[in-house]
């Protein structure tokens, strides 16, 4: 495994990525075409989904940073983490993107952005606080990473689908017994149950792909920084520190997890995890390092 001043995409990532888009954008169009075939007005329709979807595009970076609680630094406000970024950066060929700092206690980082032209690194304070400097490296090239797979923007996309699919169930709930016409009573409920579908299933597509998405960018930063086993320590410690985080702010944290290097909630089962075991990340980190150092088998 020979170490490249850059890399490349993941082919799995990128062959996840479009069967993801693919489908997404199936069931997206059957719910689209259901409310049209509803309200019969196609007009109505366009403007209500490309108004969202722009919105998801070049709004939801702003948003979720305030979800965060993240502003973007200066070079002179974050001297250190500036020019480590600078240097990952010069290594992968990657534009600068902008950088972030949180001022929590709970260690994490994330990436977002709609390119690799525009897009936000970050990290928190407490991130900064209890990682060593080549461990901080190993994260924040990790971060880098989902930038140059442009994984970040589909998981943007990915949302913005079972958000408006959420948005529709609700609005149902809310208005569509409001309707004394029977077959418009019953319009609206086919449009909730093909809703509910598209939400279900576009959950699931997100949840697996940002599984993976974890792996592909952990094999990144092991190619970009030729020290595998710095990233896996940097886990170790990012998951002690949100164990011992309070749990409140973990909580606030829970609707943007799936951005976060290491997930701040605990899924249910492997199902509904936005991220894979540590304990599996580890274990293909310690083969990239042995592959690095020739001893692999």
């Amino acid at each position: 495994m020979a170490r490249p001043t850059s890399f490349g995409r993941d082919p799995g990532l990128q062959t996840r990525i479009a069967g993801t888009l693919f489908l997404l954008g199936l069931v997206y169009v059957v719910l689209i075409g259901a409310i049209f075939f509803a309200s019969g007005s196609a007009v109505i329709v366009v403007a209500v989904a490309g108004g969202l979807a722009l919105f998801q595009l070049f709004g939801s970076e702003k948003l979720a940073l305030h979800a965060m609680g993240a502003r973007e630094v200066s070079p002179q406000e974050a001297p250190e983490l500036h020019a480590l970024i600078e240097r990952l950066c010069v290594q992968a060929d990657l534009p600068k993107p902008k950088i972030a700092v949180a001022d929590t206690l709970m260690p994490n980082a994330f990436a977002l952005g709609r390119s690799k032209k525009h897009a936000t690194v970050a990290a928190t304070t407490g991130l900064m606080r209890t990682l060593s400097p080549t461990e901080l490296e190993g994260v924040m090239a990790h971060e880098l990473s989902h930038i140059a797979n442009r994984d970040v923007m589909v998981m943007t996309l990915a949302g913005f689908f079972a958000s408006v699919a959420s948005m529709i169930v609700q609005a149902g709930f809310w208005f569509g017994g409001e309707s004394d016409d029977e077959e418009g009573a019953l319009g609206w409920l086919a449009i909730m149950a093909i809703a509910a579908v598209v939400y279900a299933i576009s959950f699931l597509l997100l949840q697996a792909l940002s599984r993976y998405r974890e792996f592909a960018a952990d094999r990144g930063a092991a190619l970009l920084t030729g020290r595998p086993s710095a990233l896996s320590s940097a886990l170790l410690k990012i998951t002690d520190g949100i164990a011992h985080t309070p749990k409140a702010d973990l909580r606030a944290q829970a609707s943007v997890s799936a951005f976060y290097i290491a997930s701040p909630t605990k899924a249910l089962g492997n199902l509904f995890a936005t991220h894979p075991p540590v304990e599996k990340r580890i274990e293909r980190l310690s083969h990239y390092e042995a592959q690095l150092q020739g001893t692999a088998r």
